[in-house]
């Protein structure tokens, strides 16, 4: 961390930033309308604008008539051409600096989002607001350090050289974070080489190491999801003896390999039997609850989101915090940074985020169930036709309560794009409204950072299946669940099946099962699986015949119609969850990872002929 310049004023700094914050939601309107003429202006050149008939002009009317609204499809064969090392202005006028792989797929693989390099200063400007607004409800956590655990990611190069990674990785590499000037706030535990470190076990290791020896300087601690921070602590509950001997002896455990990584940790660690003691005391009792604040005592909250399918998360890390508040500050994707919890000690269910009207352009379709962005509707969704286009409200014009889709207009090249996520206005802060994040479309099943859809649980299903025909079964209904009771969590899927045969089906068949539906599943679920080691091997239980009749009888006795009846191809719900746990004859996990390599499976082909 550099040193504090002479004359930095904290208290002035977080004023400005506030007064930012006021600024550009009581004009939310107005910078709207300049940053959509600046996106336009800037790319008035380019191929995608001119196809669509936009000759320069940047007014929001024409844009909107001639602009379609697209999802990531549409615009698939220009991602191709830039991947594949075409450097004309297709989607920008800038170059293209890298593409940020979104954990959102298609076809199977990581969407890519196109970004330049002017985009980093727009995430940073996101990240410089957060704590400014945590100060006026937290004081003093300038005086303090945050213990929070940075990974990397695995990053391939496309056909055409340009780098293709998640978006943070890009910003921990960027100078950005590996540069940052003197700020209190970006004081970690972790020194840089830790969190740039590729191999992850060691990446954690340092982590928690460095943020023990500091203790008692940590006042939060947090990691980016919910599910990371937890995977943190199970390996605590595992290595805590290695890292408990390191710290008494003020020597770094030999798995630790990373020369960078053993002189950055060697800055901080000295030989502290005292603390060694006490994590030693503190791990070593039966029970874990509050472990956060035993070994962190003067920690003040913990930062992590648990919106959206992270919300499964909350009575974990409220057992091992001992009740510490759960904070979210931020929404953010691989197509843009978006917002801000100026609210940020509220409960979990109440989480709303500001949008920042400078961030890029904002629309939102209205979500019903006559169009084709129900958010029950499990399908790809369908193009808009020219009413539902016309649907589209401004960013200061949505109405409290009302659901959306958020269609996005970004510097780097994304016209009219559907996120795909689905917000409910909760209030305003001056003119811009403030969202609770509802869910994402179309999916089923998540753990992690992966997201399944119906269609591609089917998909997988139907692959795996054959492995039953030459003992004349099938599977007569399915359903699946995320189970995170396990750690990692791990995929579930309930089967009853059909046996025609008199032939008994051996173990083995349905571990094939297991693995050729983890095979059949999108790359980002292979990755945490192989790689990030984020998500644990996939789970087959057998259920007794007539189980989903019962499942079906319990519907119904809930108020469903017999006549709408359909088997749920994922359960929640803990009564139904009883139910057919309690009916479970036999259980089956996969036997190894599946395939999965960094990259697009075509790029691997394309760099391998």
């Amino acid at each position: 961390m550099p040193e504090a310049p002479r004359d930095y004023n904290l208290l002035e700094q977080n004023k400005k930033t506030l007064e930012f914050i006021e600024d550009v939601t009581a004009n939310a309107d107005q910078v709207q309308k300049r940053v959509l003429s600046e996106i336009l202006s800037n790319n008035a050149n380019v191929e995608y604008l001119k196809r669509h008939g936009l000759h320069g002009q940047t007014d929001r009317e024409t844009f909107k008539k001639l602009l379609p609204v697209i999802t990531y499809e549409d615009i698939q064969p220009d991602i191709n051409r830039i991947a594949n090392g075409d450097t004309s202005p297709i989607l920008c006028s800038k170059p293209i600096s890298e593409f940020l792989t979104s954990s959102g797929t298609s076809g199977g693989e990581r969407k890519l989002m196109p970004t330049i390099e002017e985009e980093l200063g727009r995430r940073s400007l996101l990240y410089s607001l957060l704590m400014p607004v945590m100060s006026q409800f937290v004081p003093g956590l300038e005086k303090g350090k945050g213990m929070y655990l940075m990974f990397i990611k695995s990053e391939a190069k496309t056909p055409g050289g340009i780098v293709a990674r998640p978006v943070l990785t890009s910003y921990y590499k960027s100078s950005y974070f590996k540069d940052r000037p003197y700020d209190p706030y970006t004081n970690y535990t972790s020194p840089n080489e830790t969190v740039l470190c590729p191999d992850s076990y060691q990446s954690m290791y340092s982590q928690l190491l460095c943020g023990l020896c500091q203790h008692k300087e940590v006042l939060r601690v947090g990691a980016v999801f919910a599910s990371g921070f937890i995977r943190a602590i199970r390996f605590l509950e595992k290595h805590w003896p290695l890292l408990c001997h390191d710290i008494r002896t003020g020597t770094i455990d030999n798995t630790v390999t990373d020369l960078s990584v053993r002189d950055a940790v060697m800055k901080i660690l000295k030989p502290d039997a005292r603390l060694a003691d006490l994590i030693q005391s503190e791990c070593g009792k039966s029970s874990w609850q509050g472990i956060i604040t035993r070994l962190w005592p003067n920690t003040k909250y913990v930062d992590v989101i648990v919106t959206g399918t992270m919300s499964q998360y909350i009575p974990t890390l409220d057992y091992y915090s001992n009740g510490l508040p759960l904070v979210c500050t931020m929404y953010a994707s691989s197509e843009c940074y978006f917002g801000v919890n100026l609210n940020p000690l509220c409960k979990p269910s109440e989480v709303s985020y500001t949008l920042i009207p400078t961030m890029c352009y904002f629309e939102f379709l209205p979500v019903n169930r006559s169009n084709g962005v129900s958010h029950d509707n499990l399908h790809t969704p369908r193009s808009l036709n020219e009413k539902e286009q016309k649907e589209l409200v401004e960013l200061v014009d949505v109405k409290l309560g009302q659901e959306y889709e958020l269609v996005v207009t970004t510097y780097a090249g994304l016209y009219r794009y559907r996120v795909g996520d689905v917000l409910r206005v909760a209030g305003f802060k001056n003119k811009a409204p403030q969202f609770n994040f509802v869910c994402r479309k179309n999916v089923v099943l998540s753990i992690d950072s992966d997201k399944t859809d119906e269609v591609e649980l089917q998909n997988a299903m139907k692959n795996a299946v054959t492995h039953l025909v030459p003992f004349d079964a099938s599977v007569s209904e399915y359903t699946s669940y995320a189970d995170t009771t396990t750690i990692p969590g791990h995929y579930v899927l309930y089967w009853e099946l059909s046996l025609k045969g008199s032939t008994p089906i051996p173990p083995c068949v349905f571990e094939d099962c297991c693995l050729t539906i983890e095979e059949s599943l999108n790359s980002v679920y292979r990755q945490g699986r192989v790689s990030d080691k984020s998500i644990g091997p996939l789970e087959i239980k057998i259920v007794e015949q007539g189980t989903f009749d019962k499942l079906m009888d319990y519907a119904i006795s809930l108020g469903a119609s017999i006549n709408q009846y359909k088997t749920p191809r994922c359960v929640k719900f803990a009564p139904v969850l009883e139910l057919l746990n309690s009916r479970v004859v036999e259980k089956y996990f996969s036997p190894k990872c599946p395939k999965w390599v960094p990259g697009h499976k075509q790029w691997i082909n394309q760099n391998s002929s």
